[in-house]
């Protein structure tokens, strides 16, 4: 399981530069035939470079990434078919208790609301759950929300193996940050070509536990 975040993490008003109206996760969860997943991510991010003249030096990003880059990756992803789930807090609903705990509580809600459910969803009693998690951006903000993530997962009733990595580093989460960029657009209205083909086929949810923006 990858898990990538999206949105960020103060209350700031809507309209507001950089402001965003939810907070939420999304994982990307690969069960067979991993190792040729990574190979065709490797293979993907090799050809752009080296026949289309590309420069990956931190592989894909979906905010950033060209039309013609999202078009092969999303292209790839609808081949390898990882599963989807997507958890989305809007933050206008939140009640005053959960502002007044500060970010890093919305950061470890968010996890904590998406991660318990879907872990069992995935995962039998005694498998081996790989949960790589995307390290956050904020270096401050890094040990608290590693602390946050570990004990969500202590809280959950399986074999948790847990990694926190850069998203630069794993083709998985950069699968995981295209497949919740697609389905966070779709939930705003805003226009997305390679949602319904590539991603919704096989998202299993979009799970918005504080209602929806109108």
């Amino acid at each position: 399981m990858y898990a990538d975040e999206t949105g960020n993490l103060d209350y700031s008003p809507s309209g507001k530069a950089g402001a965003t109206d939810y907070f939420g996760f999304g994982t990307a969860v690969f069960s067979q035939d991993h190792g040729e997943h990574l190979f065709g991510g490797l293979q993907l991010r090799a050809k752009l470079e080296t026949i289309d003249g590309l420069s990956l030096p931190k592989g894909f990003h979906a905010v950033d990434d060209s039309k013609k880059t999202k078009d092969e990756m999303f292209d790839v992803i609808r081949d390898q078919a990882p599963r989807f789930d997507t958890t989305f807090l809007l933050k206008a609903s939140a009640y005053p208790n959960v502002k007044q705990r500060g970010e890093m509580y919305l950061y470890k809600m968010a996890w904590y609301l998406h991660f318990k459910e879907i872990a069992l969803q995935v995962s039998n009693l005694h498998d081996d759950l790989y949960v790589i998690v995307g390290s956050i951006a904020t270096s401050g903000r890094k040990a608290q929300a590693q602390a946050a993530i570990e004990d969500v997962c202590s809280q959950v009733n399986r074999v948790i193996h847990l990694c926190h990595w850069d998203a630069c580093t794993s083709w998985g989460l950069q699968v995981a940050d295209y497949g919740l960029w697609a389905t966070h657009r779709s939930l705003m209205g805003r226009s997305c070509k390679w949602f319904a083909p590539c991603v919704q086929p096989t998202l299993q949810s979009v799970f918005t536990p504080w209602g929806r923006k109108t």
